[in-house]
This record gives C-alpha cells, sequence and structure tokens, in this order.
C-alpha cells in the first residue's frame, strides 16, 4: 500500500481555507524524489498542483484536480489531499508508475526525433537545430504542457535576430519532433498548441532563389579556389553540376566517369520528399555531365584512392559530413563578401538556382533540367516561373498578333 505523507497546512479543508487566496501555489509536501504536491488557494476551490522534476535539474508544474475546500470529494475532479497524492504520483511517474512511462519533454522529443531522423537515414541535424535556439525551461518542460502561446512567444522572439523564413524552417523542424511525440504517447492531447504556436509567419519570402551572373558565379569559384583548395573543388562541383551540397558530399571515388570527352558524375540521389525509403534513395544514382576541366580536378583530387573513398574531402582530409554547411558556411561568408556580394542573401544555394537558371535560359525541355537537378517539374515551375517566361519570351513573341497586316505586295495568289 503506497505511503501516504502528513502535511497539517494543507491536510484538511479547514486548514487550507485559512490560507490567503493568492494565484501563486502554497508549496505542499515531498511524496517522492522529484515529486512534490502543491495547492493554489482560488475563492472558489483550491487547485492541486503538480511539481515534478525532468531528471536534468529543471522542474515542470500542472493543474491537475480541484481541492475538497467547498465541495465533498468525487475521486475524480474532486480530490482529498490523500487522493491528490496518489494523483500527483501517478501524472508524475506516468499511469502504470513506471519511471519510463514520465511524460516526454520537449528535450526527450528531440531526442527521439533525431533517432527517428538517423534510422531513416535523414538529416539528424533537423533535430539538433532546434536545440541552438530554445530555452532550459522550453526544453524540461513536458509535451504535453506545452501551450500556443508560449511556443508562440519564442517564436516571435527570434524575430530580431533571425529571417522569417528561417524562423519558418526551423519551426517546421521542431513540430516534426512534436508530431512524433504525440504519435508515440496518447496522453499528449495538445496538438492545436504548436499547430497554432509554431504556424508560418507571414509575409516570409524564402530569399534561397538567388541567381547569380555566370561571371559572379565564376568569380565565386576562383575566389573559393583562392580560399583554399578543397573548398574551392567542392564549389566548383556545385556549380557545375548544380546539385545540393549534401548529394555532392556523398560522390565517391567511383562515381567519377572520367571520359576525355564527355566526363561526367554519378550524383547520389538527395532522398528529398520524406518516405520510409529514404536509405535505398541515397544509394541510387543519375548522371550529370561536367566540364572537362572539372574532370581534371577532381582527377587529381582522387589519385591514388580507394574507390569507396569519398571524393570531396576538407583541407584537413576529412570527409565533410552530413551536414557540410556546419563546417564551410563561415568561409562561404568570407568568399561571398570578398566578390562583393552580402552573405545574408547569397549563399551557397545561389550556386544551384544559377545553374538551374541557366539551363532554362538555353531552352533546355524543363523535364531535362529536373531530372539533371534531382527535382520535380513541378518544383521547377513553382519557384522559376518568372526565368520560365523570360526564356520562352522569344518563342511566344512569334505568336503575337501583329496590328499591321502584311503588305499585299508579299501576298502570293492561291491557284484556282
Amino acid at each position: 500500500m503506497a505511503r501516504k505523507v502528513s502535511f497539517s497546512a494543507l491536510e484538511s479543508r479547514s486548514a487550507r481555507l485559512r490560507l490567503k487566496i493568492r494565484r501563486r501555489p502554497y508549496s505542499g509536501p515531498s511524496l517522492a524524489r522529484g515529486i512534490m504536491l502543491l495547492y493554489r488557494r482560488n475563492k472558489t476551490n483550491g487547485t492541486w498542483v503538480l511539481k515534478a522534476s525532468d531528471g536534468h535539474g529543471h522542474y515542470w508544474t500542472k493543474a491537475f484536480g480541484c481541492a475538497d475546500d467547498y465541495d465533498d470529494s468525487d475521486g475524480k475532479n474532486v480530490l482529498t489531499f490523500y487522493q491528490a497524492q496518489d494523483a500527483a504520483k501517478k501524472l508524475a511517474r506516468g499511469e502504470d508508475g513506471s519511471a519510463d512511462t514520465a511524460p516526454i519533454t520537449l528535450d526527450g522529443a528531440l531526442t527521439a526525433y533525431e533517432r527517428d531522423l538517423t534510422a531513416r537515414s535523414a538529416n539528424p541535424y533537423n533535430a539538433q537545430w532546434p536545440r541552438v535556439h530554445l530555452t532550459s525551461v522550453l526544453l524540461a518542460k513536458p509535451v504535453a504542457l506545452l501551450t500556443a502561446a508560449e511556443l508562440k512567444k519564442w517564436r516571435d522572439g527570434m524575430l530580431p535576430t533571425i529571417a522569417p523564413a528561417t524562423i519558418n524552417r526551423l519551426c517546421r523542424c521542431l513540430a516534426a519532433a512534436l508530431n512524433l511525440a504525440a504519435q508515440h504517447d496518447e496522453r499528449i492531447q495538445n496538438a492545436q498548441a504548436w499547430e497554432i504556436g509554431l504556424g508560418g509567419l507571414p509575409d516570409a519570402i524564402e530569399a534561397r532563389n538567388v541567381v547569380l551572373s555566370d561571371d559572379k558565379v565564376r568569380e565565386f569559384v576562383s575566389t573559393a579556389y583562392v580560399h583554399e583548395q578543397q573548398l574551392g573543388l567542392l564549389v566548383d562541383t556545385l556549380s557545375i553540376t548544380g546539385a545540393r551540397p549534401s548529394q555532392a558530399v556523398r560522390l565517391l571515388v567511383a562515381d567519377l566517369h572520367d571520359h576525355p570527352v564527355r566526363p561526367k558524375l554519378m550524383m547520389p540521389k538527395s532522398a528529398k520528399g520524406g518516405g520510409r525509403n529514404r536509405a535505398q534513395k541515397k544509394h541510387e544514382r543519375y548522371s550529370v555531365p561536367i566540364t572537362a576541366q572539372l574532370a581534371i580536378e577532381l582527377r587529381k583530387a582522387a589519385k591514388g584512392r580507394a574507390s569507396d573513398a569519398p571524393l570531396l574531402l576538407q583541407s584537413d582530409g576529412t570527409a565533410w559530413g552530413n551536414n557540410p554547411g556546419q563546417n564551410y558556411h563561415r568561409q562561404v561568408d568570407k568568399i561571398v563578401t570578398a566578390i562583393g556580394l552580402d552573405p545574408a542573401v547569397v549563399q551557397i544555394y545561389a550556386l544551384r538556382h544559377s545553374s538551374i537558371v541557366r539551363m532554362l535560359l538555353q531552352n533546355i525541355p524543363i523535364r531535362l533540367v529536373a531530372s539533371l537537378h534531382n527535382t520535380s517539374v513541378a518544383m521547377i515551375e513553382r519557384n522559376y516561373s518568372r526565368f520560365i517566361t523570360e526564356y520562352s519570351d522569344d518563342i511566344s513573341r512569334k505568336a503575337l498578333l501583329q496590328h499591321e497586316p502584311p503588305s499585299r505586295d508579299n501576298v502570293l495568289a492561291l491557284a484556282s
């Protein structure tokens, strides 16, 4: 039988009613390690409040029932002091009293999400990134107790230092972790809290489709080589292939097909778009032509290395990793600044956008452009429609109505 704890200040109805009405709960007894019962004195029935440790030096609280100050106990909504003790311990530990079923915190949700991403061969950085911006108080709070107001306050608090589009992407990562937690714990019934609190900011322009002129791309590449040879080779590869950095860094030595006239790379697919077969998709390759000059540089880099070794390496000889941006973003900022552009606007992804637009302006069929860049026609049309209109100008111009009819001197009569 569970041991009951005595506490004279809260034990009886008359003792509680002698307390002053206030918003802040009165401290009560410690029920077990990391579990305390609190009481809030109200004008009507008081409220029992649980205060529990998350095991990492932080505490969370939850009001869970009314005290029998004026109404008799019903054992469910209105509880006596001793009934409140049992209810508090169950809530803190889970319905079966096991520590393994304690309510999952936001910190735990991100940890579980990271494991899930790793198991699905997705990028674990999507679970690591939110931690950089979350407060210790939010990380320690159980997911089931999160409110829309506090999540919205956290989201809006980043506006002075982070672009709205970046905040929206960050919120989507956090919402994915919370949704996963809710899927595995039926006690989490507050999904509306993050649907509202982490909702997308309006007018958040995705400043990602930055397109550079061919001259600027060449300057970008040459400056990168001057800054660091290995980074220059990565930038050069991205500028020629238009691949995502996460794809290019997974190239192997065997993926270089060094034909003397038609060199190409067998580019790993990105496996974007979700699904459960990411690992399989990431092993698939597609052919991307490259210039003879790039092939020469890649051949030098691959000389003497095994066929299954990474083709592109950092200056210290290590691989770029699953999230290469963490390793090169500071250097890229310096390169962008050196060529007279704003690193807050121009990022390495501009090389991909420039490659796509370059092909569109050369009248390469959209289907082929999409295939060479491992994306879809719909994505090309949605994100590059302005450039599609531009490159189709000469074609559509031929179909325009002419205000002046052709001269009769130039009209030949049809044979009768």
